[in-house]
C-alpha cells in the first residue's frame, strides 16, 4: 500500500463517518451496527505514540449491508480490498470474549456504534501475538507508558487477570514477550525502552525480509527468533580491530 494510503487517526475517523453514512443510507436508521476495533486501529483511536496502521482490524456486528458498505466506501476512496477487515479472528490472538472487554468510542450518523479494545486487553492481544518483526511489544510499551502519562498506570495484576480472562492463561505467550512486560513494568524510562524496541523491530523486520528476499532459507515460525537474534547478535557484536 502507498504511504497515502494507510490509516492515521485523522483519517480513520472521516473514513468511519463515510462508512456509517453508506451503511445508514443502504440499511436505514433503525437497524445500528457496531464495529470493536482493535490491533493498530484501537491504539491510533486512544494513543498518540502510534502514527499508522496500514489496515483496521476489527468485530463487526451488522447486518450483509455493512460489508457492501465497506466495499463501496473503500472503492470510493482508492483503498485496498479488505481495508477493515476481521481477518484476526484467524489469529492467535482472537477471544470471542473481546466483545466484553470493549469501551465506547464513539457513534457515527446515529447508526455506527465504534467501540475499542480496555487497554489491558490491548496488552493481552499484544502479548499473545508477539511478534517481534512487526510492532506488537513496542505498542505494549507505548500503551505502559501513556497510561501512565494519563494517571492511569497499568499494573501487572490487571494484564494477568485480562490475559486469564482471554486465553486462560500465559502457556501460550512467548517467554520472550513476558520477560519484556516484566521489563517495562519495571523501567523508570518508557520512552527511551519503546525506542529502543522500535529500533530491534526495525532490524528484526530487515532480517526476516532479507532471507525471504534470498530465498535460502524458508523463514518458519520454528526458525523466526533464530533468524531474528542472529540479527540483533551481529548489530551488537563489537568490531575487531
Amino acid at each position: 500500500m502507498s504511504a497515502e494510503r494507510t490509516f492515521t487517526r485523522e483519517n480513520l475517523d472521516y473514513y468511519l463517518k463515510e462508512l456509517a453514512k453508506e451503511f445508514r443510507k443502504r440499511n436505514g436508521k433503525n437497524t445500528p451496527a457496531e464495529i470493536i476495533l482493535v490491533g493498530g486501529a484501537a491504539i491510533l483511536a486512544n494513543y498518540g505514540f502510534r502514527e499508522m496502521t496500514y489496515d483496521i482490524d476489527a468485530v463487526i456486528i451488522a447486518s450483509s449491508a455493512m460489508k457492501e458498505s465497506i466495499h463501496e466506501v473503500g472503492d470510493r476512496f482508492g483503498l485496498p480490498n479488505g481495508w477493515l477487515n476481521t481477518d484476526f479472528k484467524n489469529t492467535s490472538s482472537y477471544s470471542p470474549k473481546l466483545v466484553q472487554y470493549s469501551n465506547y468510542y464513539r457513534t457515527y450518523s446515529n447508526v455506527l456504534n465504534v467501540r475499542t479494545i480496555s487497554a489491558e486487553y490491548l496488552i493481552a492481544m499484544k502479548l499473545m501475538s508477539g511478534r517481534r518483526y512487526k510492532k506488537d511489544l513496542s505498542d505494549i510499551i507505548g500503551i505502559l507508558s501513556e497510561q501512565k502519562k494519563m494517571g492511569k498506570a497499568i499494573s501487572y495484576q490487571q494484564i494477568d487477570c485480562a490475559v486469564k480472562n482471554l486465553y486462560g492463561g500465559w502457556e501460550n505467550i512467548s517467554e520472550y514477550a513476558a520477560q519484556l512486560l516484566k521489563a517495562a513494568l519495571q523501567s523508570d524510562n518508557l520512552e527511551e525502552l519503546f525506542l529502543e524496541q522500535e529500533r530491534e523491530e526495525a532490524l528484526s523486520r530487515q532480517a526476516v525480509l532479507q532471507v525471504q528476499k534470498n530465498k535460502k532459507e524458508k523463514v518458519k515460525e520454528s526458525n523466526l527468533d533464530a533468524i531474528i537474534q542472529n540479527a540483533l547478535s551481529k548489530r551488537n557484536r563489537p568490531l575487531s580491530g
